[in-house]
């Protein structure tokens, strides 16, 4: 697993809690910090808008096809008979 270094702060009552998970698990108190961002992450929401805008001009040489194109390959997926397969 590769990881970044991160320095957060925590209120005392928040790193007694962490620690006695961890102690209660065995684990270290680092592998329950990441467990309570990878929940964190799966349950918040993601703004499309955002999403959209952060890939903006991520693949400038990317090309795709005519309009045209892409209706004759819905309309093959569609209808596989009447493309002939």
């Amino acid at each position: 697993m590769s990881a970044t270094r991160t320095q957060i702060y925590l209120r005392s009552s928040q790193r007694r809690r962490l620690d006695e998970i961890a102690g209660s698990r065995g684990a270290s108190l680092a592998s329950v910090v990441r467990e309570a961002v990878e929940l964190y992450i799966a349950q918040a929401p993601v703004d499309p808008t955002t999403a959209l805008e952060s890939t903006f001009g991520a693949a400038p040489e990317a090309r795709f096809p005519e309009r045209d194109e892409w209706e004759a390959r819905a309309n093959r997926l569609k209808d596989p008979e009447r493309a002939g397969g």
